[in-house]
């Protein structure tokens, strides 16, 4: 088994006005309103949208859309063969979707992460599965809420986490974090964990010149000594050493 592997082609916030305007494409869209209403035509059925109701419009499929009031609406779009997955393929079976109050805290989240300019590729990556499956399911799957619990913690990586506040961001207890761990990553989170903070470091150490010990800080490390301690029990280098290593190997 591995970890769920989604791709999107873009995600925006979006008005229509009253003027008709139809569109298809090569990949699937979901709208989803955020205040304010839509009137959406797919293929000649037609829909009112509303934070309440949303729509996914299929891949190469006719459709236009318009709006006579104040409206906003989160538009994400996605490749298709992302929604052949087992649990979300019924999310073309019909174009117009209910959205549950658990799903409308998730398109609300999107939305103020956009507005505010804090919408990471990363975070966007554990969002998406859990919206499908509240869409799809009524509520997100194990494998799903792993992925999200891996993108937040590679957003937030100074965050303290311990295995006790992953297991509560991933709603389940420690020891299935432990198993789901292993059976998805074949490591521990704690192991995993180290080695994302180190990956990070090293990004860091590349790509600026933020000093050591800020680097240290930015990825979890309590301060330069523990980063310079971890790299060198992990990767055999120190932090100097790593950067010297890759300024030097960088093209002129």
């Amino acid at each position: 088994m591995t970890i769920i592997e989604t791709s999107f082609v873009d995600i925006e916030i979006r008005s229509y006005d009253e003027r008709p305007t139809s569109d298809k494409h090569a990949y699937a869209q979901l709208v989803l309103p955020v205040t304010g209403e839509v009137h959406l035509e797919i293929e000649g059925a037609r829909g009112r949208l509303d934070p309440f109701h949303g729509a996914v419009v299929a891949a190469g499929v006719w459709h236009a859309q318009r709006s006579i009031v104040d409206n906003r609406s989160l538009i994400l779009d996605v490749n298709e063969e992302v929604l052949t997955n087992e649990g979300w393929a019924g999310l073309l079976d019909r174009p117009f979707k209910e959205i549950s109050p658990a799903a409308r805290k998730l398109v609300e989240f999107m939305h103020l992460c956009i507005e505010g300019g804090t919408a990471q590729p990363a975070m966007i990556h554990g969002w998406m599965p859990l919206l499908f499956d509240t869409l799809a399911l009524g509520s997100p799957q194990v494998r799903s809420r792993l992925t999200a619990l891996l993108a937040q913690i590679e957003a937030q990586p100074a965050l303290p986490w311990s295995t006790d506040s992953m297991a509560r961001f991933a709603r389940m207890s420690v020891s299935r974090l432990h198993a789901l761990f292993r059976e998805e990553l074949d490591t521990s989170p704690r192991a995993w964990l180290l080695h994302k903070r180190i990956d990070l470091a090293c990004e860091l150490l590349t790509h600026t010149n933020r000093t050591i010990a800020d680097v240290a800080l930015s990825t979890g490390f309590a301060d330069q000594s523990v980063l310079t301690r971890a790299m060198r029990q992990n990767i055999d280098t120190t932090p100097a050493a790593y950067r010297g290593r890759r300024r030097e190997t960088k093209p002129k």
